[in-house]
């Protein structure tokens, strides 16, 4: 599983200065004023080989009662609990303050791993200016500059040094065969039901309790001769001190399922619609390049019309996930089960189809004299030859000359002509242009 870091401190310190620099992105909006971010934001960062997810929040106020600022807190208390360590950022230009105190009493309290990182410090490596930063009482300030790029690599490694990287494990599955099958979905969404039903027992019942990021729920499975590895992604369940933010979705949950499985299990609700909850999962799902199949439960629990309006809402909003199966199903009624299976084999094979060169050459020779690239201005793009560069999702590479100017119209003419040669269903396939480089550019 990916470590997860979420970022956290008082408004206006540089928290999603910081995310962009892990992140290597400009996903979080950054301003010189206080409040800009409200919500929990996620993206993906890598160390070398190291890859985890890093959550960014808004301004934390642990002792505010009402208003917005209650509700950003209450998202940023759900990023702890899904944490496995926090970036707690503090300013060395406005020193400490009585909110930075709160915030440290707090995450006291947590029991995870803290790392203060002291923010716009810099060249200030010796600076007597951190000592009071030891007043919090969480360990060494170590000075950074989110904006300049100063002291990010010690602090990340800081931040992953205490997690141990579970490579081999996942090398060794994959040696033998095991297909690792993520089941994803709003919490509610008859997640548990479904692996209970396949596994004949209630084998979830005991793990529906709070528990770390890395808690994941593995559970072997062997059917008609295949070897599986069942990935839950319940989220987060805490009675009594019930956050609401947590009730709604563990996103990070589910986003390490979604990148340590080869297949990921879409379940709807046929009974509540489609959410935006469930186009973020299967966005995420797409852009991991994961096979996915895309089951509707509860279908029996509807009546014609509202599987009529399901069924265009689908259509709509998962527009993107042309390529997946759609399956009906009732995991408490047993019903529509056994096509899942046989999708989800598909998928999977689907994503590891060999291509051979010849034939995606003559593939793509075909689809030009059966239509052209549209031509762009003096040039029109020449393909010449594809190869696969990869697989799981599967790419292919296609050469040639002007190819900077295919449309993405014609992309996807490609992409349908190659997935109906080879059956690709229920994975996505990535085409990469390369233009040949012209040795004479460069002379008179």
């Amino acid at each position: 599983m990916k470590p997860v870091i979420a970022i956290v401190g008082r408004p206006n310190v540089g928290k999603s200065t910081l995310f962009n620099r892990l992140t290597r992105s400009r996903d979080a909006i950054v301003a010189d004023f206080p409040g800009l971010t409200r919500d929990r934001h996620y993206g993906d960062a890598r160390l070398g080989s190291r890859e985890f997810i890093v959550i960014d929040t808004g301004g934390f106020e642990p002792t505010v009662e009402s208003g917005v600022v209650r509700e950003m807190a209450k998202q940023t208390r759900q990023a702890v609990a899904e944490a496995d360590v926090v970036i707690f950022v503090v300013d060395v230009r406005m020193g400490l303050s009585a909110q930075d105190h709160d915030i440290a009493r707090y995450l006291r309290t947590q029991k995870k791993k803290i790392v203060l990182a002291v923010n716009k410090a810099e060249g200030m490596t010796d600076s007597p200016l951190l000592a009071e930063f030891h007043e919090l009482g969480i360990g060494e300030p170590l000075p950074i500059s989110s904006a300049h790029g100063q002291g990010i690599r010690s602090l990340t490694e800081a931040a992953l040094a205490d997690f141990v990287w579970d490579d081999d494990t996942q090398e060794e599955s994959e040696a033998s065969g095991v297909i690792r099958l993520a089941v994803a979905g709003r919490p509610n969404v008859g997640k548990s039901t479904l692996i209970n039903t396949w596994l004949g027992e209630e084998r979830l019942v005991a793990f529906d309790l709070p528990g770390t990021t890395r808690d994941a729920i593995r559970i072997p499975l062997e059917r008609a001769g295949q070897k599986f590895e069942l990935i839950d992604t319940a989220g987060l369940r805490r009675k009594g001190r019930v956050f609401e933010a947590i009730e709604k979705f563990s996103v990070v949950k589910t986003l390490q399922a979604i990148a340590d499985a080869h297949v990921v299990l879409l379940l709807l609700d046929a009974d509540q619609g489609i959410s935006e909850q469930d186009a973020h999962i299967a966005g995420y799902v797409l852009e991991s390049g994961r096979a996915v199949v895309v089951a509707v439960n509860k279908w029996d629990a509807i009546d014609s019309y509202q599987r009529q309006m399901l069924t265009r809402q689908l259509d709509q909003r998962l527009v993107f996930l042309k390529f997946a199966e759609i399956l009906h199903i009732s995991a408490l009624k047993r019903q529509g089960l056994g096509p899942v299976w046989a999708a989800i084999s598909r998928a999977h094979e689907s994503a590891n189809r060999k291509m051979s060169t010849p034939v995606l050459t003559r593939l793509v020779h075909e689809a030009v004299e059966h239509q052209q690239p549209p031509r762009s201005g003096r040039f029109r793009p020449k393909l010449r030859y594809a190869h696969q560069g990869g697989m799981n999702p599967p790419v292919v590479v296609i050469h040639g000359s002007s190819l900077d100017h295919v449309s993405d119209s014609y992309r996807r003419y490609l992409e349908g002509r190659i997935r109906a040669h080879f059956k690709l269903v229920g994975t996505p396939l990535r085409i990469e242009f390369r233009s040949a480089h012209n040795p004479f550019t460069s002379k008179d």
